[in-house]
């Protein structure tokens, strides 16, 4: 089975193709940026739209494949920006109809962790699942992935780049404040906001913020960063503990984060667990994780209709069963 799985839900359009066994025949992803501003749901659908044929057309290129040689459409059918995620609905309905293909939608979360699983070839894992609109702290339990905890306001990657837009260094942030990490001298005093098992970022934001001009921006990064990072640690740590799972699996765009991977690692080692990283082409947002998560999901017997086929902006990562396993 081949599957062109198409992804949309924010700031990249991706379109990947893959087979049965998780072999990755194309990966092609067009993704916006800005120099001064984060992303505006208007400018980024448009974006997509006008880059959506020619990344599907270098895609099948790519695997030297036609259209007609796939066998099934994926989407990521939530959770997004509406505007984004209509995008990529609309062209997997268009491809679907015109080619008599099959067609499912699923969820952008649980794609991120699937094809994590995969190549990183994790057991039972801890998903630390850190991107621009999320943070949670995810485990299989009882047919569904459970959350354990999560961010109450902004994803990590938000934290990261609006921050990185009030030092002037434009979206994504995050690359340039984790080079500023290593390059820092000293702490600044910033808040560690956890409730329970769940974090809280805004408050970080707002404080490194005021904090801007009178100390250097290196030192404010580290601070921010680490602070942000051990709060993820420590919920992530509890998590292992409260399941005795023996794995975190770091996944999403932020797990490229050299940072965050470091002091990861320092809490799995004191706790004798194992830290497995998403390999970067396939932790950002991109097609392939879709078009994997869309072979489990036909494979193990779902189907769907077109009328079926509607976006879920709010789609929850614990809303989705987990048929496969």
């Amino acid at each position: 089975m081949i599957c062109l799985g198409i992804e949309s839900t924010a700031h990249t359009f991706g379109c990947g193709i893959v087979d049965e066994h998780c072999n990755i025949l194309a990966n092609e992803k067009k993704s916006f940026t800005s120099k001064y501003t984060g992303i505006k749901p208007a400018e980024v659908s448009d974006f997509h739209y006008k880059n959506s044929i020619n990344v599907i057309k270098t895609a099948l290129e790519k695997a030297s494949l036609k259209i007609e040689d796939i066998d099934l459409i994926s989407f990521s059918q939530g959770p997004g920006i509406g505007q984004c995620l209509k995008v990529g609905s609309t062209t997997a309905r268009f491809l679907a109809l015109k080619f008599n293909k099959p067609i499912i939608g699923v969820n952008h979360c649980v794609a991120h962790i699937e094809i994590g699983i995969k190549l990183c070839k994790c057991k039972d894992p801890i998903a630390v699942y850190v991107s621009g609109a999320n943070t949670q702290i995810i485990g299989f339990e009882s047919k569904y992935y459970r959350v354990y905890g999560e961010t109450i306001d902004i994803g990590i990657g938000n934290l990261l780049d609006s921050f990185g837009r009030y030092i002037n260094i434009g979206f994504p942030a995050g690359p340039l404040l984790d080079k500023m990490y290593f390059e820092a001298e000293k702490y600044i005093e910033l808040p560690y906001s956890v409730k329970g098992m769940d974090l809280v970022f805004s408050g970080l934001l707002t404080a490194a913020r005021n904090k801007i001009g009178e100390c250097k921006k290196e030192d404010l990064s580290y601070s921010l960063l680490h602070n942000a990072f051990a709060m993820i640690a420590e919920v992530s740590e509890r998590a292992l503990s409260h399941t005795g799972k023996k794995e975190i699996l770091l996944t999403g765009g932020v797990a490229a984060s050299n940072a965050l991977q470091d002091i990861l690692k320092k809490m799995c080692k004191q706790r004798g667990a194992e830290l497995k990283v998403t390999p970067k082409e396939v932790a950002t947002d991109n097609g392939a994780m879709i078009a994997w998560l869309g072979i489990l999901e036909y494979s193990a017997g779902k189907r769907m209709k077109i009328e079926e086929t509607k976006i879920n902006p709010k789609y929850r990562t614990d809303h989705v069963k987990v048929i496969w396993r």
